[in-house]
């Protein structure tokens, strides 16, 4: 015969250490505070995301440029053109400044076709911007501008001539 008590106290111990309890607990503690935080990071970053889409969306899409210069080919005016906005943008590059009764118009030219007119800038500002009409700059390799009366030519009257600026439009890369 076996003794009971001697086989009962050689038994294994399958109660779990305190310790491995408080390490288990602290670990799943430590995974729960892990997992939240990269969720909270993960959408900060998606709204992060999303605010600078929209900031990219309102930025200017200049889609074409160009640089008018004057008769000894020095720059007088920057244009560009934001396509998406239809707004053309000049920024006076030198003094030259038109008379009290006259206003420089900016002419967009093709070839030996009549030149079309984007408008008259206004005189007292240094950046001025201008509605735009894109199909008034199809086919368009050029831009000009002209001396005329203070509200422009004339409707379907081309530009006094010679021009007072000229320069070539350039397509802008992406």
């Amino acid at each position: 015969m076996t003794d009971l008590s001697t086989s009962s106290s050689s038994a294994p111990d399958r109660r779990v250490n305190s310790w491995w309890r408080a390490l288990a607990i602290l670990l799943a503690l430590l995974l729960f505070v892990g997992g939240a935080t990269g969720i909270s990071l993960f959408e900060q970053f998606k709204t992060q995301i999303k605010h600078l889409q929209g900031r990219l969306i309102e930025q200017p899409q200049l889609r074409q440029l160009a640089v008018l210069l004057d008769e000894q080919q020095h720059p007088a005016l920057l244009v560009t053109i934001d396509s998406s906005a239809r707004v053309l943008q000049l920024q006076r590059l030198n003094e030259v400044r038109e008379g009290r009764e006259q206003g420089l118009q900016l002419w967009a030219l093709n070839g030996d076709k009549a030149p079309r007119s984007l408008g008259v800038i206004e005189r007292r500002l240094q950046t001025p911007q201008l509605a735009l009409d894109p199909a008034a700059l199809v086919g368009a390799t050029e831009l000009a501008i002209s001396v005329e009366g203070k509200d422009g030519a004339p409707e379907g009257r081309g530009p006094n001539l010679p021009w007072l600026f000229r320069g070539q439009l350039i397509d802008k890369a992406l």
